[in-house]
């Protein structure tokens, strides 16, 4: 073979593989592969580009952070816009609204026969939760599905379990949510309502719930005794 013929195959097999090279380099990583290789711990629910080029919106279970594949960078808090309203906040809301719509109806405490459904979180012993309360018996146009949820005050189990327990459950609910007190002849909880309360719980942290009194209403999750805004919904 001629030097010029060794020259030419040398040549093509050098600007082969440079463009092989090439082409390796110019494919992307995806960012859900990116963000695997960096945090092979963490689960992902789902990845989302969001309204600013480069940033990725990673919901795992119950949180929601953004990732910057570029720099392999996550990045914890709040995107607020113009509005001051929080982005963040507005999606974690709808994902639990949604969250909320698989809740079984049917251990909850049923309040009313309106045409409009809310889905509440409750504690007996919270101030702003008996705020809530006394605005729904204001109202007829509504029916409560209401669980329990005394995150902030343990001690309200024994009520709850009262309520639970009760022939009249929702005269009981009334009663604990204006501030009286157990009636000594109460009997007590079975264990078939001890475990439900505690069932009740477990339902709220699958929710996300982490305060009371929390509302779900037409797809939208409303936290603290924001009347105003439940007035909007209920519309």
């Amino acid at each position: 073979m001629s030097f010029r013929r060794i020259f030419t195959a040398l040549f093509t097999a050098s600007v082969l593989l440079a463009l092989a090279a090439t082409s390796f380099a110019a494919t992307p990583v995806k960012p859900e592969d990116s963000f695997h290789n960096a945090f092979p711990t963490v689960p992902v629910d789902s990845m989302t580009p969001t309204e600013i080029p480069g940033l990725y919106e990673v919901v795992s279970g119950q949180r929601i952070f953004y990732y910057y594949p570029e720099k392999e960078l996550v990045l914890t808090g709040e995107i607020v816009g113009k509005d001051l309203k929080s982005r963040t906040a507005e999606r974690k809301g709808a994902l639990m609204a949604k969250v909320a719509k698989d809740l079984p109806l049917n251990k909850a405490l049923k309040i009313g026969d309106g045409k409009k459904v809310v889905i509440e979180f409750t504690d007996p012993d919270c101030p702003f939760c008996r705020r809530g309360a006394e605005y729904f018996t204001k109202r007829t146009d509504v029916t409560q599905y209401i669980f329990f949820a005394p995150l902030a005050h343990p001690g309200a189990i024994t009520k709850i379990e009262y309520i639970l327990s009760a022939d009249n459950k929702v005269q009981a609910y009334d009663a604990m949510m204006l501030g009286q007190e157990i009636p000594a002849g109460a009997k007590p909880a079975s264990p078939e309502i001890k475990k439900l309360a505690q069932e009740h719980m477990e339902l709220a942290r699958k929710a996300g719930v982490t305060g009371t009194p929390t509302f779900f209403i037409n797809g939208q999750m409303v936290v603290g005794a924001d009347l105003a805004r439940l007035d909007e919904l209920l519309k």
